[in-house]
């Protein structure tokens, strides 16, 4: 998403389509997420923080973080290699608005599991029954 040109007009003309082009998909929003939680995550952190998430899928996702300057890459020169990754500044704007949907989905959460539970309850009488 670095050149203008590369965006398609129906992009350039609707900030929504343009957001979740550069962090929709799976894991984007985790990674970002996860990044604004503890500052800093080596490639290992971030792999057992996402245990869903393959390398390949992994690598890819902060690959497109990094190219659209969400994230931070910092490779340092030693053996073992270590890198560590962090939000950019642009990423960090995004927090806020992580955090408004991590909040929706606990309430949402919270207001399916009662009925779930609910339905369990009376699984249980009938059974007693």
């Amino acid at each position: 998403m670095k050149n203008k040109a590369e965006i398609p007009e129906c992009i350039q003309n609707c900030g929504v389509e343009y957001a979740f082009k550069r962090i929709g998909g799976k894991y984007k929003g985790r990674i970002l997420w996860h990044l604004g939680l503890k500052t800093v995550l080596r490639y290992g952190e971030l792999s057992r923080t996402l245990p869903d998430i393959t390398t390949k899928m992994l690598t890819q996702t902060l690959r497109e973080l990094e190219d659209d300057g969400l994230i931070n890459r910092k490779m340092y020169h030693e053996v073992p290699p270590k890198v560590e990754y962090s939000l950019s500044d642009t990423g960090q704007e995004l927090i806020p608005f992580i955090e408004h949907l991590h909040n929706w989905g606990k309430k949402q959460l919270k207001n399916e599991l009662p009925q779930t539970g609910n339905d369990s309850e009376k699984n249980s009488r009938a059974v007693e029954v």
